[in-house]
């Protein structure tokens, strides 16, 4: 999906518009998916470029911001990058923080069922975006039938799972689904596979994919191995 950006004459309305959408589908959901989603909120009332498309705060003034510590803004950040709402535009360096910006066509994607709960008006408003058009095709039939990964764990393999259900569902539900966390020593990341073959075919043919999704939710992972 290509994220549009909240700009031009409208732009006050969009905004309001993507916030009051991200509010509504928190509200749905439970505490602590809530508690993440406001966490995000506030960021971005209080600190994203609009004009820039970039949110650039470092971990310590999130933390302040946020009543809680460092590690605890990782973990929710990771979790927020693994639901495809914020997407890394440069990773952070020594004297630079990480900078980010929002992918709005994912979340208009997962707000969308909450939109008449506001009224017709906003589902009309937010139904009208350019990124919402008959261009875009849905998943097959049976990559939908493949059910959502548990994300809770919050290990680095649980979110990147996420990721790669939602970028192509019948890919994660063929080959990745099945692949266990068995280890992790620096940053080596050890999946387990339920054959043989299974092993070879993915570590042949999805590992980089696997790597990158990986990479995205936790810098440090440098390498997958796939066992069996």
């Amino acid at each position: 999906m290509v994220s549009i950006k909240p700009v031009g004459r409208s732009a006050a309305v969009r905004k309001y518009d993507v916030l009051t959408a991200m509010g509504v589908h928190a509200l749905s959901q439970d505490k602590a998916l809530q508690r993440r989603i406001l966490r995000l909120m506030t960021l971005i009332t209080a600190r994203y470029n609009w004009q820039r498309d970039e949110l650039a705060v470092g971990q310590r003034e999130i933390a302040r911001m946020w009543f809680v510590d460092e590690r605890t803004v990782k973990r929710e950040m990771a979790q927020l990058r693994a639901m495809g709402w914020l997407v890394v535009r440069r990773q952070g360096a020594r004297g630079h923080v990480t900078e980010y910006r929002l992918d709005i066509s994912q979340i208009e994607a997962d707000t969308r069922p909450v939109w008449n709960e506001v009224g017709p008006d906003f589902a009309q408003r937010m139904a009208g975006t350019p990124e919402q058009d008959d261009r875009v095709i849905p998943l097959p039939l049976r990559g939908a039938e493949v059910p959502a990964p548990d994300m809770s764990p919050g290990t680095e393999w649980a979110l990147a799972q996420g990721m790669l259900h939602r970028a192509d569902a019948a890919l994660y539900g063929s080959w990745l689904r099945a692949l266990t966390r068995t280890g992790r020593a620096g940053g080596r990341l050890t999946l387990k596979a339920p054959s043989r073959f299974h092993a070879a075919y993915v570590q042949t043919h999805l590992t980089s994919r696997i790597l990158a999704a990986c990479r995205a939710v936790d810098p440090e992972v440098s390498d997958v191995v796939i066992d069996c």
